[in-house]
């Protein structure tokens, strides 16, 4: 009997250890999902960029380097290659868990003027008229030193980007500007993606050091001097890092609602289509070392985009000829005025929203679209009738909306609304597609007060010795108003000439 009993305890036990097995690793299996599901938040922006690449590991970290970069979008990436083509030793640190910040959510592309690539399309632009129109879209407020230094300097920037395999040979057009200036990549993709990989490949490949999960915290400065940054790791560890110069390249404070109703209350419940680190972290460190802000009231909300998600729908869609339709399935707009004015009307609709209709030679065009389908944003009807169908809208309105379109685009004059560009195609290649769209908070166009050397000043107008900002964190190039592609050309421009200047203050140094 005892045996048995023994024998039964036995088995007993081992049912209660496999059953506890069992439930260990269930519980293992939910939190690593809970593990993963934090780690796509935190880095939501990054779907299908950098994803795979290979960054610096911290047991790798040293305690000096010439130059700090903070930021891994498209100006600190250009930055550091600049550097380390000076021959000097920089390193990069991004708070996220990939690099590319709001860079990997351009979608449209980097305008630029007089580039070998729009004198092969026979393209008549120059500097001059870059600068006007990019003026005029900022309502004359754009700070004219850095507007000057920037559109001369754009054809470069695009040969630069050429000369490290990074090619935007394939030209559309953006709101507020008359000729196509706006370069994608060769196959029309979205700009953002293939910009990050691009540099990212670029940066790994002349051994510059990324560190991700990089939080820098403050920058530190000795006799009125930068000399460093403090920053944690992971969460966790802090670290102070020296170096001769610090280049602060962390973006705007899109996805800071706080900041965002501080300075503009009236879009505190407008969605935004930044990525979550955006924040405001630079702005916040460089005003501790007596940097000053400009221009911060001024918040661009962009015309175009998918409410649900707070996705951007690129301006090439309108670029390629897509036109907005209201519930009424009419026209409201020029379609490609600046993005201010697209934005108001839209808000000035009966719903608050409108459309995007176009067809499949738009789709083929701007292949953006392709993202937006996985997405599930895009409505298609084999005909006119059963996409308005599809979105509610009066079929007999949207057919005499686009009808009338196609004939002026066959006359080359928009009757309506006197839209000038983006009108080489009409809407007539079935199936139509549709895309619900309102206006979001796209870009946040004030910020750090920098000179066109990239060095950032304070309210005497001296610079900070050994420290530069660039892209979006800084304020004055757009004025109140950017032009679609701008953010793009800056962040190459700006980020390029941070740099070259932060390289030559360190060697002033040695």
């Amino acid at each position: 009997m005892r045996k048995k009993g023994l024998k039964v305890l036995f088995l007993m036990m081992a049912l209660a250890l496999i059953i506890v097995g069992c439930g260990t690793k269930e519980n293992a299996k939910e939190e690593n999902a809970k593990k993963e599901s934090s780690k796509n938040e935190s880095s939501e922006v990054t779907t299908g960029a950098s994803e795979g690449s290979s960054y610096t590991p911290l047991a790798e970290l040293k305690d000096s380097y010439d130059i700090v970069i903070v930021g891994s979008g498209g100006a600190g990436m250009s930055a550091a290659l600049e550097a380390k083509e000076k021959g000097l030793n920089p390193v990069i640190f991004e708070k996220m868990a990939v690099v590319g910040g709001n860079t990997l959510k351009s979608s449209s592309g980097m305008n630029a003027s007089e580039t070998k690539f729009q004198k092969e399309e026979g393209i008549s632009d120059s500097n001059d008229l870059f600068y006007e129109e990019t003026l005029a879209g900022g309502h004359g407020t754009n700070d004219p030193e850095m507007l000057r230094f920037f559109v001369d300097h754009s054809a470069d920037a695009i040969d630069w980007l050429d000369s490290m395999g990074i090619r935007l040979n394939n030209l559309t057009i953006t709101g507020g500007m008359k000729e196509k200036r706006t370069h994608r990549p060769e196959d029309g993709s979205a700009v953002g993606q293939y910009l990050v990989n691009g540099l990212i490949k670029n940066v790994q490949e002349k051994d510059i050091p990324v560190f991700v999960n990089a939080d820098v915290k403050e920058i530190t400065e000795k006799d009125d001097q930068v000399n460093g940054v403090k920053v944690q790791f992971d969460h966790k560890e802090d670290k102070t890092i020296k170096a001769d110069a610090v280049v602060v390249t962390t973006g705007g404070f899109g996805a800071n609602m706080e900041m965002i109703s501080e300075t503009n209350p009236e879009l505190k419940d407008y969605v935004t289509t930044n990525q979550i680190g955006s924040t405001g972290d630079g702005i916040k460190m460089i005003e501790k070392l007596g940097g000053y802000t400009v221009d911060m009231k001024e918040i661009q909300i962009h015309p175009t985009v998918q409410q649900e998600k707070s996705y951007l729908i690129g301006e090439v869609v309108r670029g390629e000829g897509a036109i907005l339709v209201s519930s009424t399935g009419e026209r409201f707009v020029n379609e490609l005025d600046t993005r201010d004015a697209v934005s108001s009307a839209v808000n000035q609709t009966p719903d608050k929203f409108a459309y995007l209709i176009f067809d499949s030679g738009v789709k083929e065009r701007a292949k953006a679209i392709e993202q937006y389908e996985k997405l599930g944003f895009v409505v298609e009807g084999q005909t006119l009738a059963e996409l308005a169908k599809e979105i509610n809208v009066p079929d007999t309105a949207l057919e005499a909306t686009v009808g009338k379109w196609n004939e002026d685009v066959a006359a080359k004059s928009d009757t309506a609304f006197n839209r000038t560009t983006g009108m080489e195609h009409d809407l007539s290649k079935g199936p139509y597609y549709a895309i619900k769209i309102a206006p979001g908070i796209h870009y946040t166009m004030g910020g750090i007060k920098v000179n066109p050397e990239t060095e950032v000043l304070t309210k005497e107008g001296t610079s900070i010795k050994g420290l530069y900002a660039a892209g979006e964190l800084t304020g004055g190039l757009h004025g109140e108003n950017r032009i679609g592609g701008n953010s793009v050309a800056e962040i190459i421009i700006f980020g390029r000439q941070a740099g070259i200047k932060s390289a030559e203050f360190v060697h002033s140094l040695k």
